[in-house]
């Protein structure tokens, strides 16, 4: 019975942290396309409106990435470090869509960079 209960719970810690690593992947690929976004803010007529819609889809990938932080840690008893990685990507998402709201493109810019390599680290960690 009790290695029963084990092998369940190894194997919803393996699906905590598999759906972990989808949401780590999603947040990276769409903070990529928002740098993509940027250039053609600048260069196209449509660019405003890809980067106006990437931004809503990069913060909801960030609060996914926090949910599923937070299920990985929760049934599985693993450390809550994700959850705080997380947490503070969510932060920053915040920050990024009120720097772009209020046009203040010289931090804008270095902090979607930040958050890009932070991911991509985050990604290579799971």
């Amino acid at each position: 019975m009790a290695t029963q209960v084990t092998a369940t719970a190894t194997a919803d810690a393996r699906r905590g942290s598999s759906f972990l690593r989808i949401a780590i992947a999603l947040q990276t690929l769409t903070i990529f396309a928002q740098a993509v976004s940027a250039g053609l803010l600048l260069t196209s007529s449509y660019g405003e409106t890809l980067h106006s819609a990437g931004a809503r889809v990069m913060y909801g990938a960030s609060m996914l990435y926090l949910l599923a932080a937070i299920l990985a840690w929760k049934p599985g008893g693993g450390s809550p470090r994700p959850v705080w990685h997380a947490s503070g990507f969510l932060v920053l998402a915040s920050a990024q869509v009120v720097l772009g709201i209020a046009h203040v493109p010289s931090v804008h810019l270095p902090l979607g960079v930040l958050m890009f390599g932070l991911s991509v680290l985050a990604l290579a960690r799971r």
